[in-house]
């Protein structure tokens, strides 16, 4: 008796072909991540880009002690502008694959990823993000702005950050008539125009958890473990584009944490946050997921709330609750190295990952 060992599932060509995309694109992006970025750090280094001055008073005006004493000398002659590794070789592959799909075979028209219903929306985020952090990293390298260390206000890229979840509300509310919350467990719940605010209000928070990126090889790690849990769940939810999106922003990341770890050649900088913070908004949004994402995107949750809790406490308390913000912060004056926090932020980063792609087939 002749026993078939190949799974059922292998025989669905469709599958098969689904599951190449996804990963294959990821491989793109972390080959040509790979290839591209030691001109992209030559062209740094030689322009020179990196910070002049270092910002050396916190948000309430006090002076930033443990930043300066673990991140002065890095911050002076490390260039910034690395998350443009990130956010460039998504939107080459989509503009490839998109131009070689018009020659009708059916391998090119396989892998093109960038379509109306799933990724254009991303896309823009990602775009739109990306542009305005690109702008805050050039003035900081040019020491221009209001901050001692040069680059557009907090108010201002949180406003920008604002307008963009606005945009993108409006759009799932009208255009694709989107009204309902989905709670994994539960079911959907009607929230009509609320819908609107609540896309801008987590735009805002996912923002904040961008102070994430502190210390070599932290949010290039963080992020790339959010976007494939991330693609997980969009590839069993059937949205195969927006899943190849994701994988291929991990590989990006992964090849810019290839240079990123330490001593890191380059910083992901606004360029790299904004971007990324945007699109993952987007992408939670468009999965239905955005329970999900305090929960997959923790380590953002807890940075955020570490400043939060800091900032108010000194206010209302006139005492601080960590001995500096964010919590990484924290844990480098209490002694911890960087590598251990950086890999411990990890794991927990992957276990929470692994959690949240749980709840979204539950639910």
């Amino acid at each position: 008796m002749v026993v078939n060992k190949i799974p059922q599932y292998l025989y669905d060509p469709q599958l098969v072909l689904n599951v190449l995309k996804i990963f294959g694109l990821g491989a793109m992006a972390f080959a040509i991540g790979m290839f591209t970025a030691p001109a992209l750090t030559n062209f740094l280094y030689r322009h020179k880009l990196w910070k002049k001055t270092v910002r050396d008073k916190s948000i309430d005006g006090k002076p930033l002690e443990v930043f300066i004493k673990y991140h002065k000398d890095k911050e002076i002659g490390t260039p910034r502008f690395g998350g443009l590794l990130i956010w460039t070789i998504p939107l080459a592959l989509a503009a490839i694959f998109v131009s070689l799909s018009r020659t009708n075979f059916w391998v090119f028209e396989k892998l093109d990823f960038f379509s109306r219903s799933q990724t254009w929306l991303p896309f823009f985020a990602l775009i739109a993000g990306a542009v305005i952090g690109l702008i805050d990293d050039y003035l900081q390298t040019r020491g221009q702005g209001k901050y001692v260390g040069g680059g557009l206000s907090l108010k201002t890229r949180l406003l920008v950050m604002a307008l963009i979840g606005l945009a993108a509300g409006i759009w799932f509310y009208f255009k694709l008539d989107w009204r309902t919350l989905h709670i994994p467990g539960f079911g959907d719940v009607w929230i009509g125009v609320w819908y609107i605010p609540l896309f801008i209000i987590a735009m805002l928070a996912t923002y904040s958890g961008g102070v994430i990126d502190g210390i070599d090889g932290l949010a290039g790690g963080s992020f790339a473990t959010i976007f494939a849990a991330f693609a997980a769940i969009t590839f069993f939810k059937g949205q195969v584009d927006l899943a190849a999106f994701c994988t291929t922003i991990v590989g990006a990341s992964l090849a810019f944490l290839w240079f990123n770890i330490p001593p890191a050649r380059f910083y992901m900088g606004e360029t790299g946050t904004m971007a990324l913070c945007a699109a993952l908004t987007v992408v939670a949004f468009l999965s239905d997921s955005v329970m999900l994402l305090p929960i997959i995107a923790i380590l953002l949750v807890l940075e955020a709330a570490s400043v939060i809790i800091q900032l108010l406490s000194k206010k209302i308390f006139k005492r601080k609750v960590f001995i500096a913000s964010p919590f990484h912060h924290h844990l480098e004056a209490k002694g911890w190295p960087q590598y251990k926090i950086t890999m411990r932020f990890w794991v927990i980063g992957i276990v929470a990952a692994i959690i949240g792609v749980a709840l979204s087939l539950f639910g």
